[in-house]
């Protein structure tokens, strides 16, 4: 073989190589292609795991114990439980109803709301939006805010409330309680009393409950007419 044939069969050689490099390439230049299109259709990383729930319930009905005690049982259409956040809590974003035990498992009241929270590290409820409560003692009591005190075993609420009990109906824009409602205060209020709420001190707390507006003025006595003196007649 001459010089002149060696060099036409490398460079055939060569040629043949390129083609087949191209051939591969090719395949592989529209997949890396391909991948960086589908990159443009996938949902950024979440960061913020604290927006979202550990735990989600639907349909829930179930009692809430507190040291091996009984305390509520809670209807709800959805629960969601987040631990990340601080504090802690759990979400009732369907509304609530709550029903309130005492140490013996008696019902002692009905609470509904259309938003709550509790914070299970304070022991803390926040309700929200149309809360109704009625105790034993025939004590309703509604607003748009309510907060339940479990360390402190107190409602209290700082928008205006109204509170209906048979013998009394108040009103105003703070409201502080016991845990039973037996023991309240309403400031900044106003209502209607009946005529015995003048006698009520002394009486038993719990059939009379303690609040700021029962003290009832006392009323200025209505004015004796007094009869003509007679004219004496001189003899």
């Amino acid at each position: 073989m001459n010089e002149e044939q060696s060099e036409n069969k490398d460079s055939y050689i060569y040629n043949k190589v390129l083609r087949t490099g191209m051939a591969l390439a090719l395949p592989l230049f529209l997949a890396m292609a391909s991948c960086s299109e589908e990159k443009e259709h996938t949902a950024p990383a979440i960061h913020d795991r604290d927006s979202v729930s550990m735990m989600t319930s639907y349909g829930v009905n179930t009692l809430i114990s507190d040291s091996g005690v009984i305390k509520y049982k809670i209807v709800t259409e959805r629960w969601d439980v987040n631990t990340i956040k601080k504090p802690s809590r759990w979400t009732f974003i369907c509304g609530i109803f709550l029903e309130q035990f005492d140490e013996k498992f008696n019902i002692q009241a009905h609470i509904q709301a259309d938003t709550a929270w509790y914070y299970d590290q304070l022991k803390l409820w926040e309700l929200r939006g149309r809360v109704r409560v009625k105790n034993v003692n025939g004590l309703r009591f509604s607003s748009e805010e309510l907060f339940w005190d479990g360390m402190k075993h107190e409602f209290y609420s700082n928008m205006l409330s109204r509170v209906v009990t048979p013998e009394r109906t108040l009103q105003g824009t703070y409201f502080r309680s016991d845990e039973r409602m037996t023991h309240y205060t309403v400031s900044n209020s106003k209502g209607s009393f009946v005529k015995q709420d003048e006698k009520a001190t002394g009486t038993d707390d719990a059939k009379n409950p303690a609040d700021t507006t029962t003290q009832v003025p006392v009323l200025r006595p209505a004015a004796t007419k007094h009869a003509a003196t007679p004219k004496t007649q001189t003899p």
